[in-house]
């Protein structure tokens, strides 16, 4: 039992800033209609009506096993693969596709395929917010590396110097959140060098797992690249709710490139874990309509409409922000290092923002671009009067 109490101590832990603004008084405001909710990355809108037909289109059964238990139904899996070689230039196959209930169950997957107790991850911070719930979760032990403001560059040298004997993966969020950064092909050759050198030397195969939501919402034509076109031993993880704006309808995968060492050996392993990991499969009505969401997404070019008026809103007003290459997320710097009490100050002026201390940024906050337009307009003057209190 002490075990076990201590593992809900480190999970507690983890999760307890999230937890902190979620259960707080800047949350609680979110229903008040004069409210501009900037804080997370919700629809404040209508969904696609596409997305709509597609999921009306799909509820009508074809044969008495429409809806029978699911695992990675074959239809899904091609539609994946198809659209993986499309972007990336890798011959990718079905097989090496697993649909997983959103991208969250995605990475629960992938990290209970690879680690052994007491392996070690690294992650980049400021992160998502739950990297190291999930390393815990499987066993594993989270290493920060953190990422330095304003440009939130990859530093492989500062990388290589965390990696010991125990790493048995690199964790790489590109299109990143919070920052909003798409890091090039050339940063990610860098890395995929460095982790040859670095497996090499201590011994064993590093995995590189590529968490990539955001990859088709990327500004001012920008092509992102994944890091599996470059390093073989990656894992890419994905979930369709931000290109579709639906983050409540779960489906997302696991892939494993055509280039993955040992490939029979990880396809095994991850389908192991989807079971034990609690049967974490999209239900059946997902999997139908996948073939028609791989073709859908948000309009990227209002998101980047949207993110030139918040940057240019909030600079003209005084603030410090980057300019996201992609992504739902603007950062701007607090006027005070005490970000959670500019949160609430901001709260008071009607509009919510993420304090920066809830994913590893003190002294920051996030804006979230699925604000509404009219949100926009009536968020800017007040973000204006609360820097002027």
């Amino acid at each position: 039992m002490a075990t076990v109490v201590r593992r809900m101590d480190r999970l507690r832990a983890s999760i307890a800033p999230f937890m902190g603004f979620f259960e707080g008084p800047i949350w609680a405001r979110r229903d008040d209609p004069d409210v501009a909710n900037f804080a997370v990355g919700n629809p404040q809108e209508m969904p696609l009506q596409a997305y709509v037909g597609a999921l009306s289109a799909a509820l009508q059964p074809r044969d008495k096993d429409w809806f029978a238990y699911k695992m990675s139904e074959p239809k899904s899996q091609a539609a994946v693969a198809r659209s993986l070689t499309a972007r990336t230039g890798l011959d990718w196959e079905p097989e090496d596709v697993f649909m997983t209930n959103g991208g969250f169950a995605a990475l629960a997957v992938t990290f209970r395929a690879i680690l052994e107790p007491d392996d070690e991850v690294i992650f980049l911070s400021p992160p998502w917010f739950f990297y190291e719930l999930l390393i815990i979760a499987a066993d594993g032990v989270p290493v920060r590396v953190p990422l330095a403001a304003p440009d939130f560059d990859i530093d492989p040298a500062a990388l290589e110097a965390a990696i010991t004997p125990r790493t048995r993966a690199v964790l790489v969020n590109t299109p990143h959140n919070p920052t909003g950064r798409v890091y090039p092909e050339t940063a990610l050759q860098d890395l995929a060098a460095m982790l040859r050198t670095a497996s090499a030397r201590i011994g064993r195969r590093i995995f590189l797992v590529s968490d990539e939501p955001y990859n088709r919402l990327v500004f001012d034509g920008r092509h992102f690249h994944s890091p599996a076109e470059v390093y073989p031993n990656t894992i890419t993880t994905y979930s369709y709710g931000k290109t579709l704006l639906a983050p409540g309808m779960r489906i997302g995968y696991v892939a494993v490139p055509p280039t993955m060492t040992d490939r029979e050996e990880i396809r095994e392993a991850v389908f192991i874990s989807q079971l034990a990991s609690g049967f974490s499969f999209p239900n059946a009505l997902l999997q139908h309509a996948i073939d028609d969401l791989e073709r859908l997404s948000i309009d990227v070019v209002a998101l980047e409409r949207r993110r030139d008026r918040v940057v240019g809103g909030l600079r003209a007003a005084g603030y410090e922000t980057t300019n996201p290459e992609g992504t739902f997320y603007v950062m701007a710097r607090a006027p005070t290092d005490d970000d959670r009490a500019f949160a609430a100050r901001l709260a008071d002026h009607g509009v919510l923002v993420l304090p920066g201390s809830v994913v590893e940024l003190p002294g920051w906050f996030r804006i979230s671009l699925t604000a509404s337009d009219e949100m926009v307009d009536r968020g800017l003057p007040r973000f204006a009067a609360a820097l002027e209190a």
